[in-house]
């Protein structure tokens, strides 16, 4: 009986500890927990400001040689000898090929001696023409034979000038024997060996010579950027940069850039038709001879100076689902608001806008993913905390135009 007693009061306190535990677990429930303010987000923001940027445009050119001769020979005859290393440079004026000079020495040899015989016989007959000039007054001789004597001195001295022409032909191709460098530059494979027979004027070429410095570099811009360029130069939206506006920089196969400045030479009047585009030369030194014929380069124009340019850096454009490029701005009460744009190309690792912001926005760059148009940010400087290696502002050089 003692045992079921014991047994019943732990039940009956059991009981009670549950109801107790019970209660105080219904009672906080239901009272009210108090719920954490949302947090404002934080965005890096940029001030736009105007600023004077110097617009550049690459495009694609290949080289050629600044001026060309293809040797040829003016006289026929057989080559006795080639003169030259192929691939090495010449000067104007070296001989190159030797043509056997044999018939031609003739010719001259044979030319030379006919005017010293025709020369010969004028002292006899202008002597001649004296005496009868001497006797027609006294009639000791007729009026016919001082005309025939003055008639065959005439006919010396042009016989004298025949035969003078004659020795100078002789001896122009006498010296067309040796063939010999018009210009200075490089030259190519030969195209004959010794022993060769030429004829004068032949199609094929003896060889080749390239003047490469300094070198021309031919690029094609089309007529519609060009019309574009004049445009904006029109509207005032870009200016001249005064003589450095002919100064144009190369970039070679490999991505590296050339060491010297170019000038544009000029640009072509005629279009081309299969292109729709004409040609800008430019010169450029070749000192040691880097850039050969036929390499494709890419050229760095100078299209002018646009003196109230707008930059954002890329990553605060964002794009919407037509592909339209938009920016974030924070208003003057700290709210997100959106705004369209119209960019203009890539400019290092910026965008240059041409209309959609104002001088004074402060355009978002950071924390686009965690605000919406309409909601209230706290914003910081973009790039604030941020230690520059050279301690100072990276300077912006302007790239080519994005595609």
């Amino acid at each position: 009986m003692q045992v079921n007693r014991n047994i019943h009061e732990k039940m009956k306190w059991s009981v009670i500890l549950t109801a107790l535990l019970g209660g105080l677990w219904m009672f906080g429930c239901d009272r009210p927990q108090a719920q954490p303010r949302p947090s404002v987000p934080e965005v890096a923001t940029v001030t736009v400001q105007p600023q004077q940027i110097v617009l550049t445009t690459e495009l694609p050119g290949r080289t050629s040689a600044y001026r060309i001769a293809e040797i040829r020979p003016q006289v026929n005859g057989l080559i006795q000898k080639r003169l030259f290393t192929e691939g090495s440079d010449v000067q104007a004026g070296q001989v190159l090929y030797e043509i056997d000079p044999a018939h031609f020495q003739a010719a001259y040899n044979n030319a030379k001696a006919a005017l010293g015989k025709a020369e010969a016989n004028l002292p006899s007959i202008r002597s001649r023409v004296e005496r009868y000039r001497e006797l027609l007054p006294d009639k000791a001789v007729s009026q016919q034979e001082f005309d025939d004597a003055a008639a065959a001195e005439k006919q010396n001295l042009a016989e004298i000038e025949i035969w003078k022409a004659m020795v100078e032909t002789a001896s122009i191709n006498l010296g067309y024997t040796h063939v010999s460098a018009p210009i200075s530059g490089r030259i190519g494979r030969s195209n004959v060996t010794d022993g060769a027979l030429v004829t004068a004027h032949q199609p094929v070429p003896l060889a080749t010579i390239q003047q490469l410095d300094p070198i021309y570099v031919d690029v094609p811009q089309s007529t519609a950027e060009l019309l574009r360029l004049r445009s904006r130069m029109e509207d005032g939206r870009l200016k001249h940069d005064g003589t450095n506006q002919k100064k144009v920089n190369l970039i070679l196969e490999d991505g590296t850039a050339y060491s010297s400045e170019g000038t544009l030479q000029f640009r072509d009047v005629t279009v081309d038709p299969t292109t729709g585009s004409v040609i800008l030369r430019v010169v450029f030194p070749n000192p040691k001879g880097l850039l050969l014929p036929g390499m494709f380069v890419r050229a760095v124009a100078i299209e002018g100076v646009n003196e109230q340019a707008i930059l954002i850096p890329q990553q605060a454009v964002s794009r919407d689902p037509k592909g339209n490029p938009l920016a974030l701005i924070v208003d003057a009460e700290g709210k997100v608001q959106q705004r369209m744009l119209t960019l203009d190309r890539a400019v290092g690792d910026q965008w240059l806008v041409t209309s959609g912001l104002t001088p004074g926005d402060r355009v978002i760059v950071e924390g686009i993913q965690r605000v919406r148009p309409g909601a209230s940010v706290k914003e910081v400087p973009f790039g604030a905390g941020e230690k520059s290696a050279a301690g100072s502002e990276k300077t912006i050089r302007p790239a080519a135009k994005s595609n």
